[in-house]
């Protein structure tokens, strides 16, 4: 069997980030692995129920998504609406579809509630992040996948077995 890779939607190119906007990923590898087919592409974000574009949001208190997961820290929107449930279940439903199509590594967004891999937001909607991962990113190495951001797809393909 041929290994896939989990994807980051707005990393595919699809502008489904929350303003609307995608973040294509361009690189090598990347193109490579989309033309074998090996990329499984999907938005936690939208899976979880939420739509494009979508008010901003972010995890509460300098905390990550690990905290949401075990109820010590919500998702808000800025205008304070708690928006866990969605998060969790599109972060549910990510590790579903990455065990359906026998992913063992994700290359996911930095920064987003979702799928931040090394940093987010603190929650105080000024633009202030911290060291940390998303709710996504953390369910997913909870179970086993190794998660990259969008800055580490050389590490993703020589750990892939590539080497670039």
């Amino acid at each position: 069997m041929v290994g896939k890779i989990l994807i980051s939607a707005c990393l595919a190119g699809l502008p489904v980030r929350y303003n609307g906007s995608a973040k294509p990923l361009l690189h090598a590898a990347v193109d490579r692995w989309r033309a074998e087919g090996r990329l499984v592409t999907l938005c936690p974000e939208l899976a979880g129920g939420f739509q494009v574009p979508r008010p901003p949001a972010e995890i509460e208190n300098g905390l990550n998504g690990d905290d949401v997961l075990d109820g010590r820290a919500r998702v808000l929107e800025f205008s304070g609406a708690d928006v866990s449930a969605a998060y969790i279940a599109g972060a549910q439903i990510a590790l579903d579809v990455a065990r359906q199509n026998g992913c063992e590594h994700a290359l996911l967004i930095d920064g987003s509630p979702s799928c931040g891999s090394g940093f987010v937001y603190d929650g105080s909607f000024s633009g202030v992040r911290h060291a940390g991962q998303g709710v996504t990113a953390a369910l997913l190495r909870r179970n086993g996948i190794a998660v990259y951001s969008d800055r580490q797809v050389d590490q993703l393909a020589k750990d892939f077995g590539e080497g670039g």
